[in-house]
């Protein structure tokens, strides 16, 4: 895909997030949105997957690890055609497949996750597995950085740099918001960089919203022979939606009918942008 149909797509999985937290009135926009553009790159760029066959062997693996940002990864999964975009307003209802964090029951989903710290350690499991298996797909996991908080990244970091763990790609979304506040403020996990380089890892910094840097970063990760990677997105909170950017208010809530609506006015705009971009 080239750069303006992954706006495109971005937009489309940005809609989703505000649409699904919304029809629930529950959720957690900021951090989805933040992410969306890197959700957008790994499904429809970088991963090698088949939404046709989900469990397949030699896919790529995705685990989100900051799993409370579900509607990012599901409106990227739906958009992406694992399961129906239409069923994204089911999200967290009573009966639904798409509750509010990630399940395996959900099609494109390779792991439960939601206890922060947790999802990290999973994936260095399947990328220790994939080498002891001699396989040769790549594990990918999203980290919050106020979730790098949790003392079991750390040990999972060490782990894999340890044991050189080259088919894994660990992203750390660095918005500098959680639900208290600033991260700097709350417990300052900085410098990212120098902290993942201290565990082996080989750390590239970027622009969470140039798919350009994105392809580049993702790029030299998959290059990095010998030591784990890690990407350290830097990244606006709410991005896309005008009162929603670099609130921490927006952690965790979902908009009422009048702030869906201005929301939803906002990510119509960056579509007709986007398409006056395509005539031109």
């Amino acid at each position: 895909m080239n750069n303006l149909e992954l706006r495109k797509r971005a937009n489309d999985v940005r809609k989703g997030i505000v649409a699904s937290v919304h029809s629930a009135k529950a959720g957690h926009p900021g951090g989805s949105l933040s992410a969306a553009d890197v959700f957008t790159f790994l499904y429809f760029e970088e991963l090698n997957i088949d939404p046709r066959n989900p469990g397949w062997e030699d896919r790529d693996r995705f685990v989100l690890s900051k799993g409370h940002t579900a509607p990012g990864l599901y409106s990227a999964l739906a958009h992406r055609g694992f399961f129906p975009v239409e069923d994204l307003i089911t999200l967290r209802k009573l009966g639904s497949y798409l509750q509010g964090h990630p399940n395996l029951h959900i099609p494109g989903v390779d792991m439960a996750s939601g206890s922060l710290g947790q999802g990290i350690s999973a994936a260095v499991g399947m990328a220790l597995g994939a080498k002891m298996d001699g396989k040769d797909f790549r594990v990918y996991t999203l980290l919050g950085d106020g979730e790098i908080q949790e003392g079991q990244v750390w040990e999972a970091a060490m782990f894999a740099g340890h044991r050189k763990l080259d088919n894994l790609c660990v992203i750390v979304d660095n918005n500098n918001l959680q639900i208290d506040g600033a991260v700097d403020e709350v417990c300052s996990p900085y410098p990212i960089d120098k902290k993942f380089e201290a565990f082996n890892f080989h750390v590239i910094n970027v622009d969470a919203h140039d798919f350009d840097a994105l392809r580049a970063a993702f790029k030299e990760a998959k290059e990095t022979k010998g030591m784990p990677a890690c990407i350290v997105l830097h990244s606006v909170k709410g991005k896309g939606v005008s009162f929603m950017e670099n609130v921490a208010g927006w952690h965790g809530k979902a908009p009422n009918d009048a702030e869906f609506e201005v929301a939803m006015a906002d990510l119509q705009k960056i579509e007709e942008a986007l398409a006056k971009e395509e005539e031109a």
